[in-house]
């Protein structure tokens, strides 16, 4: 293991991706109340065993259409100005983003959310069950 943690590169690769009617960033947190389709590659369906047993289920996904950053943003939801590891802001350093989302139901490798403030298109990085414990 290098003593250097700077020389470090992370690939990832996406388990699938969004499909929803969200086509504009901006207004994507607005859209609470869509449902999106989370369609995963055929390899990761099986990972989706016993997903059902959670009512809701946090997305990890990749801001694909970001582009830079600053370290120092204004928040949407209440104007201020703030670091942005204290944003909700899709401009970050490694542009990942995560939402906690209702799941409604799965259909073999779809599952159909509701929450999801991403839009059409979003690679999908991972998905974990949301359990407040």
């Amino acid at each position: 293991m290098s003593e250097n943690n700077n020389d470090i590169s992370i690939v990832m690769h996406p388990i699938g991706f969004i499909s929803n009617s969200i086509y504009d960033p901006a207004s994507a947190r607005g859209k609470k109340d869509t449902v999106s389709l989370i369609v995963l590659k055929n390899e990761y369906s099986e990972g989706l065993d016993s997903i059902t047993d959670f009512e809701k289920i946090q997305v990890f996904f990749h801001f694909h259409l970001s582009e830079g950053f600053s370290m120092i943003q204004k928040r949407r939801y209440d104007g201020k100005t703030a670091g942005v590891f204290s944003s909700r802001s899709p401009n970050r350093p490694n542009g990942i983003g995560v939402t906690v989302v209702e799941l409604l139901k799965v259909d073999g490798n779809i599952l159909h959310v509701k929450g999801l403030d991403a839009v059409n298109g979003t690679p999908v990085l991972d998905i974990k069950p949301y359990i407040l414990k």
